[in-house]
Order: C-alpha cells, then sequence, then structure tokens
C-alpha cells in the first residue's frame, strides 16, 4: 500500500495570476492498494464519485504513460478535507496525488520535478500544482520554449498568518476564466507585473506592508467580482480591520485575507459575514509539498 498525503493550495494571490501559488496545510490523504481493480472510495467535502475519470486516476495513469509503461488496476481511498470547488487547489491536490503514488509505485522514475511537469501539463497552468508538490510560495514562469516552467520556493513569513472565507457555492474554474477577457491594456500588463514582482519581494523581505499595494489584481478579480456576492464590501472591510491583504484565493469563490495576529478577531467577523451562515472561516498555516510513504508486506510483517 502506498500512502500521499498533498497540501491544499491558494493560486494568484491576487496579481499573481497562473503563476503564484501558496500551499497550505490542510491535506488530502489517499492510500493506494494496487492490483487490486480500479476503484475509489471518496471521504470528506463534497461527493466525488467512483468513476474512471476521476482525478486521482488521471494523474496516476498520465504518470504511468509518461514513462511509456502500462498502469496496473490500483483502488484508492481519499480522505479530503479540502472543499470542492472554492479556489483552494482540491483538483490539483488529486492530480499529483496520483502521479506522485505512480512515480513511488515506479521507484521513482519521474522524481518530484518530474511529478511537477507532469501535473503542470495536465492543469495548464502551474499556480496550484507547484505549491502541492514543492510546498511553500511558488513562484513559476514559463520557459522560453514553452516546454515546462522554472520554479522557485519561498518559505513564507511565520509572522503571517492566513485567514479563508469559504462560501457554501461552488465556482467551477471553467466558469471563472469564461469571464476574463481575451485581451488586456498595457497598463493593466505593466500593473500586474510590478504587483507580483513586489509580492515575492515582500515575502523575501518579510515587509507585510508592501502587500497593501502588492496584492491588488486588475487582470482578473474586477471581471469575476460579479460571480461572487460580497467580494468587493469584503475585500474593503478587511483591509479597515487591519488586514495586510484581501484578494481571491484562485478563482473564487473563496476570500483570503493575510493579516497581523492582533487582526484576526475582526477579520474573522469580516469573513464570516461575507461567507455566509452554511460556510466557513478557515485559519491556515502554509503546508509542505506532497509526502509518500510506503506500506508493503514487509513492513507488515514486521508490524505483526
Amino acid at each position: 500500500m502506498i500512502r500521499v498525503q498533498v497540501s491544499a493550495s491558494s493560486a494568484n494571490l491576487g496579481p499573481g495570476f497562473d503563476c503564484l501559488g501558496l500551499a497550505l496545510d490542510l491535506q488530502l490523504t489517499v492510500e493506494a492498494h494496487l492490483g487490486q481493480g480500479d476503484a475509489l472510495r471518496y471521504e470528506g467535502d463534497g461527493i466525488v464519485a467512483d468513476r474512471p475519470d476521476n482525478l486521482i486516476h488521471q494523474g496516476f495513469r498520465r504518470a504511468y504513460a509518461a514513462v511509456g509503461q502500462d498502469p496496473p488496476s490500483v483502488a484508492f481511498h481519499a480522505r479530503n478535507p479540502i472543499p470542492l470547488g472554492r479556489g483552494l487547489g482540491s483538483s490539483s491536490a488529486a492530480l499529483v496525488a496520483g502521479a506522485a503514488i505512480a512515480d513511488a509505485a515506479l521507484g521513482g522514475a519521474l522524481g518530484r520535478d518530474g511529478v511537477f511537469d507532469l501535473t503542470a501539463a495536465i492543469e495548464g497552468h502551474p499556480d496550484n500544482v507547484g505549491p502541492a508538490v514543492y510546498g511553500g510560495l511558488t513562484v513559476a514562469a514559463e520557459r522560453a520554449d514553452g516546454q515546462g516552467f522554472d520554479t522557485a520556493v519561498l518559505a513564507l513569513p511565520p509572522r503571517w498568518r492566513l485567514l479563508f472565507g469559504v462560501p457554501a457555492f461552488e465556482l467551477p474554474t471553467e466558469r471563472a476564466r469564461a469571464a476574463l477577457p481575451q485581451r488586456v491594456s498595457r497598463r493593466d500588463a505593466v500593473l500586474t507585473a510590478s504587483r507580483t514582482a513586489l509580492w515575492v519581494l515582500a515575502a523575501a523581505r518579510d515587509e507585510p506592508q508592501l502587500l497593501r499595494t502588492a496584492s491588488l489584481d486588475v487582470l482578473h478579480e474586477p471581471y469575476r467580482e460579479p460571480l461572487v456576492p460580497g467580494l468587493a464590501a469584503a475585500r474593503t472591510a478587511l483591509l479597515a480591520a487591519g488586514a495586510y491583504a484581501a484578494f481571491l484565493s484562485g478563482a473564487g469563490p473563496s476570500l483570503a485575507a493575510v493579516a497581523p495576529a492582533a487582526a484576526l478577531p475582526a477579520c474573522r467577523r469580516v469573513l464570516a459575514g461575507f461567507a455566509g451562515d452554511a460556510a466557513r472561516v478557515l485559519e491556515l498555516r502554509p503546508g509542505g509539498g506532497y509526502e509518500v510513504s510506503l506500506h508493503g508486506a514487509t513492513a507488515d510483517r514486521a508490524a505483526g
């Protein structure tokens, strides 16, 4: 049996569209039993059907295909606390889990970098899979030849606190992307580049006061606001309550805040009002990259 734990993630972080992401200490756990027939037993947030096109099996099969081998049958047992369809990287965690399990079964034929390259190619962008693979705050940029991404990782300063208001409704990524324009102005491109660079510098230098400017987005959030009721008012209220930054988590609808400890109670109240009675406010820490453990016959005999 192979077990993997994969962190949730928050992508974009405001202006870092498709390039910035942060791993969160909310983890999908998947156990794999090879050779027991293809199946998925799912427990946790929402409902995921036992169908052959589920994302864990997709990641598993694509990893085998990448090394030119036919995948064995595999039964997965997934325990998932990551809210589905809320902008917290549940889809990327599932893909990474499947690919990481396959890599372990293949004796590390892909390696961590190979798992990243594979899952980023499947997703089409690296902002969620990067944190799920490597942990921390990841920055990913497409290479000049268009073949993959160069990725770097930073640790988020420990005094920065993270809150997420998670509404009860889902917002499919496809719908959120459909709201975006095909072209942007030169000014918006410059603002996006400069603020994304400032976000990374704020984290590297532990200067959270820079986030007030660095987290402002003009590339995607203005076009997604109509899809997320109360977003603009809640963002304004969070900043007034002392948050350093407030931004959509991924494509939404979850709203994230970075705040000092003293501002957490006021920020929680804002996010609770934004998310609504049936939703949640999560306080999370930065997470690590995926972790794999093997439990074979030898280990079972030793335990016995």
